[in-house]
């Protein structure tokens, strides 16, 4: 499963916010064996949204959209993604029910807080998409053909996320290996792993660890082995970390 993440707020690109959205959600798919194709950052703009939307839709197995959900001025995703398929937005009952299970939980909660919300206007989605009730915060996401919507918030965004994690799946499998030796020292082991085996092998220096981290990654669980006890071979390296001083440039 092939899935591009679309991270949105105007805070992201002026470096007001860290996109910590994006790593989160990648880790995640990469602990289910999804490929992660794409992450872009886009800013409140909806016709931008919604053009990179449907091109997204079209090219990837799914599309995560994160951030612009909810009741302020530059919250225009979801009108966004219902321009991307061509969509008036609606009410559900679902989803109208859920907004004011949210008000409810908050009234009991902090009775003297005095909230002025529209609950249809927080609750219009795209026609005929499956919502996807907020249970940490009170806009709701929703799931249009192969695109999911979540809020940008980060609690509300795992919490929602978690939902519906079981349908996010693939056969990406991946392990690591750490070696102190110099990057440039094993470049030609790095590029003959990947001519003997169908897997790739990334290098990532980390110099406040004092050593290389390599990950390998494959779809196959065999080829995966045979790649990572090659490689562990060609250059010393060891499954657990390990480290020196690094007193060079290399």
């Amino acid at each position: 499963m092939d899935v591009a993440l679309i991270t949105v707020g105007d805070e992201l690109l002026s470096g007001d916010t860290v996109n910590t959205n994006g790593n989160w959600l990648a880790a995640r798919l990469a602990d289910r064996g999804v490929t992660v194709a794409r992450i872009l950052s886009l800013p409140d703009e909806r016709e931008t949204i919604a053009d990179r939307v449907a091109a997204y839709g079209d090219a990837f197995d799914g599309v995560i959209v994160t951030g612009g959900i909810g009741g302020t001025p530059d919250d225009v995703t979801v009108e966004a993604v219902a321009d991307a398929f061509d969509r008036d937005l609606s009410v559900s009952e679902l989803a109208r029910s859920a907004v004011e299970g949210r008000l409810s939980a908050i009234a009991a909660r902090v009775p003297d807080r005095d909230l002025d919300i529209d609950v249809d206007a927080e609750a219009a989605l795209p026609e005929g998409s499956r919502p996807l009730p907020n249970e940490v915060g009170l806009a709701p996401g929703c799931v249009v053909e192969n695109v999911y919507v979540f809020p940008g918030i980060p609690e509300e965004l795992k919490a929602m996320f978690e939902s519906v994690a079981e349908e996010f799946t693939g056969d990406r499998r991946s392990a690591f290996l750490y070696t102190v030796k110099p990057e440039a020292n094993i470049v030609p082991s790095l590029e003959e792993a990947m001519t003997r085996f169908d897997a790739t092998v990334g290098c990532y220096p980390d110099r406040d660890a004092g050593h290389n981290r390599l990950k390998l990654v494959a779809t196959d669980d065999a080829e995966l082995a045979a790649a990572s006890d090659w490689l562990r071979s060609a250059i010393d390296a060891s499954e657990t970390p390990v480290s020196r001083d690094w007193d060079d440039g290399t």
